[in-house]
């Protein structure tokens, strides 16, 4: 690979006054350096298990462990601290240990549930990527888990090839589920029973009403036997969350397997949408039939336009898997599925009170639950494009009371706004700093941040929460505590440096214009003492400033042209100086000791395909896979 010495490389030296923005970036490392080595402390043994119960039963919660630390590589790759790093690595470990033992997990990834979980639980994994492609386990572990949806593991036989359907809503590395069990479902219950009833046909169940009595024996033995007639075979939407693992792998690889396993994939969800008028079904049978297994209903489907979520379920994993699509094709036209259904629900609108609402749920009598229209959706697809049409997606029926300012109320697990969760709320807000509507943003979403991270940390800290003396059999809640609790919040971070949305929680990559690397450590992330703020996006360029708050010390950057490097940065510009030809994915900005750098760079979006590779290293590159025994 290209050495940073050798790179394209622009030098700034003026002294400016230090923006609040770049201080409370840097405030944000600082304290999270400390705070997740604290907590990681506070929560997990030396081998990196969680102190915890002696057994978990059910297939639920295998995803919540991870979800508690998952964030911990991401921001090592924002330029957290290598201790960061090196205490993740631990922790995977002990998770993916601790779970294989409770019986969940199995060949280090779950034995079965469904794409939601999974794809929140593999986010980990995958910022592992970005943490470092050279590990060999990483690279393996990759190849292996995309063979369990490719055909390629004799085990866990999920892929139809020739339908190109995965094969049950519950998949997992022992296979599909076509049977789910009372003890599969035992440990969500109690939290289900706060849910619509997952079908209409429920004896003494309100169908329209959001409880259902899951923790009753006799509602739960009727719920299971209509699980399984109905929802336990065939594919759903939510699978579509499996592109990002195959792109994963491609961005390790390069093998065009992959990239072509999305494409099938996503063309396959676009047929059957064609098929069913233009509405994408939420339930496909064994032999691809529409609604083969609920009496012909394109709806009712395992989370699909009614139950649990309503639209969510669809909009988020066809909004992923159009992104990742896109993102391995520099085609635009991978993301017309998730358009589709936008456009659909939007053409269903009816205003009440002044206020335009869309459609959230389809039953048997049709559509219900009108609500407003969330703008994230669009936003995911503008990032990639840069289409008017998107952002006019993300802007219809915009709802100024929830999104014109940032909203603390994603502060907490399991507090949402508008389905954001895990502490990932204000896609809506950062787009709005984009469009040039909020130049206050950067300094007011940092700030939250930072109040959160202090309030989660007092919270960790209490001696309720204390895990050698805590009764961690008090509920089955406690499997979210270490969501509730973790203090690695960085969704400011992120946004403001890399210039893109968080991640979609349940599974979405990290998709953004830019990435760092610190040229002295060779390793990635911001330098010790730099900030970033991207505050203008275009379909050809982008407007960045860095900043070293350090004045005693110097610094290099390299910034790299998307997080994958599929941008190459055609030129910089320093202020009103001339621009400096760069032609390639990477250019190396010298920041003297205190220096502001204003830079103006232009672009050619999508050139290169997706990759893990850093400028030292070629993440192709690695070693075969070990082999093991024929026996």
């Amino acid at each position: 690979m290209s050495s940073a010495s050798i790179l394209p490389s622009i030098a700034a030296a003026d002294i400016l006054p230090l923006p609040e923005w770049a201080l409370l970036q840097r405030q944000i490392f600082t304290v999270l350096d400390a705070a997740a080595i604290e907590f990681a402390d506070r929560y997990t043994r030396a081998d990196g298990t969680l102190i915890w119960r002696d057994r978990w039963p059910g297939m639920d919660g295998s995803d919540d462990p991870y979800e508690g630390f998952m964030n911990m590589p991401l921001f090592y790759a924002l330029g957290g601290s290598e201790e960061v790093y090196k205490r993740s690595r631990t922790i995977w470990d002990g998770i993916t240990w601790q779970w294989t033992e409770y019986g969940q997990i199995h060949r280090e990834y779950d034995a079965y549930y469904d794409w939601m979980h999974h794809g929140e639980s593999n986010l980990f994994f995958y910022f592992f990527g970005l943490a470092d492609p050279s590990v060999p386990k990483d690279r393996q572990r990759t190849r292996r888990f995309a063979g369990f949806y490719n055909g390629e593991d004799a085990e866990a036989q999920n892929w139809d090839a020739e339908r190109k359907l995965i094969r049950s809503p519950i998949s997992g590395s022992r296979g599909p589920r076509f049977t789910q069990t009372a003890e599969d479902w035992s440990t969500h219950r109690e939290i289900l029973d706060d849910y619509l009833p997952p079908f209409e046909d429920l004896p003494g169940i309100d169908r329209y009403g959001m409880k259902t009595p899951w923790s009753d024996d006799a509602t739960y033995a009727e719920i299971l036997t209509r699980i399984n007639q109905r929802q336990s075979r065939g594919d759903v939407p939510l699978n579509l969350g499996a592109t990002s693992l195959m792109t994963h792998a491609f961005a390790y690889t390069g093998e065009e397997k992959y990239r072509a396993w999305v494409l099938d994939y996503l063309a396959a969800w676009e047929e059957r949408t064609a098929r069913n008028g233009g509405i994408t079904p939420d339930n496909i049978g064994l032999s691809g039939e529409i609604g083969e297994y609920n009496d012909g209903k394109w709806w009712g489907g395992y989370y699909g336009w009614r139950w649990p979520h309503g639209s969510f379920s669809l909009l988020e994993p066809l909004c992923v898997s159009g992104v990742n699509a896109a993102v391995l094709t520099g085609d635009m036209a991978h993301l017309k599925l998730a358009r589709s259904q936008l456009d659909m629900l939007w053409g269903l609108r009816r205003e009440e009170g002044g206020q335009q609402l869309v459609p959230n749920r389809h039953y048997d009598e049709g559509w219900r639950d009108y609500r407003r229209f969330h703008p994230m959706y669009g936003v995911y697809l503008w990032n990639v494009s840069m289409a008017e049409e998107d952002a006019e997606r993300a802007e219809r029926g915009w709802a100024g009371d929830l999104f014109d300012a940032v909203n603390p109320a994603y502060h907490g697990y399991g507090k949402t706004n508008g389905g954001h969760m895990g502490f990932n709320g204000n896609t809506a807000q950062w787009f709005r700093f984009m469009r040039g509507n909020y130049p206050d943003y950067p300094a007011q979403v940092l700030k939250a941040d930072l109040q959160t991270i202090a309030e989660q940390i007092a919270n960790y800290r209490k001696a309720e929460n204390d895990p050698q003396t805590m009764d961690h059999y008090r509920e089955s809640m406690t499997i979210h505590m270490w969501q509730q609790l973790t203090p690695m919040v960085v969704e400011a971070l992120t946004q403001l440096t890399l210039g893109g949305p968080m991640h979609v929680y349940h599974g979405g990559l990290q998709v953004a214009r830019f990435r760092y690397f610190d040229a002295a450590g060779k390793r990635p992330g911001l330098p010790q003492g730099v900030a970033a703020l991207v505050d203008g996006l275009t379909h050809d360029g982008a407007t960045l400033t860095l900043v070293n708050t350090d004045a005693v010390h110097a610094a290099e950057v390299v910034i790299q042209g998307g997080v994958f490097g599929e941008h190459d940065i055609t030129s910089v510009q320093l202020g009103d100086a001339a621009p400096v030809v760069v032609g390639g994915r990477w250019v190396t900005v010298k920041l003297a000791a205190g220096a502001t750098a204003r830079l103006t760079l232009g672009m050619r979006r999508f050139a290169n395909a997706p990759s893990y590779d850093t400028p030292w290293v070629r993440a192709s590159d690695g070693p075969a896979p070990l082999l093991g025994r024929e026996l």
